[in-house]
């Protein structure tokens, strides 16, 4: 599947944890002033490439802990990020998600494509960034607002589970 991508991090240990391999989207509606990643933002920009192609190269690093999905915003592409994830989690990798919608948002939402990301994503970092709300202290993220959550314990007891580190 084609996948609209800003760039590629192959080995990040900032963006999740263990080193893991970042693919940052194209694409955002967010605008959240501060972005660190404004290039990201429109949605005409970035590259396509093909999601078996990203795979194949996620696949050459065995140190990899997993993929980790970023932007832009992740959830504007998901059905062709859903795809990848499966091929990751595939291959025994988990799957980091950053988004700037809240997690309550995305299991409102009616898109199949949204569910199936959501269903692959083991961590995700959701909430805007907010500029008021900056610490670079926070583990893997950038304003007090945004939180790190369990999804799959999440799903599980039906409201948002932090994860532990």
């Amino acid at each position: 599947m084609e996948l609209r991508v800003a760039g590629i991090v192959p080995e990040s240990i900032v963006d999740g944890p263990g080193i893991r391999y970042a693919v940052f989207v194209q694409g955002c509606p967010h605008g959240c002033p501060g972005c660190h990643n404004p290039q990201t933002h429109p949605f005409g920009g970035g590259q396509v490439r093909d999601t078996g192609e990203l795979f194949a190269q996620f696949q050459k690093n065995p140190l990899l802990k997993g993929i980790t999905l970023s932007g832009g915003e992740p959830f504007c592409q998901a059905a062709p990020l859903a795809e990848l994830a499966r091929q990751v989690h595939g291959v025994e990798k988990d799957v980091v998600a950053y988004t700037g919608y809240v997690y309550e948002d995305l299991l409102a939402m009616e898109d199949p494509a949204v569910q199936a990301l959501l269903g692959e994503t083991d961590l995700l970092i959701d909430g805007p960034y907010v500029q008021a709300q900056r610490d670079l202290e926070l583990c893997f993220r950038g304003s007090e607002n945004q939180r790190l959550i369990d999804v799959k314990q999440s799903r599980a007891a039906g409201h948002a589970v932090l994860w532990e580190a």
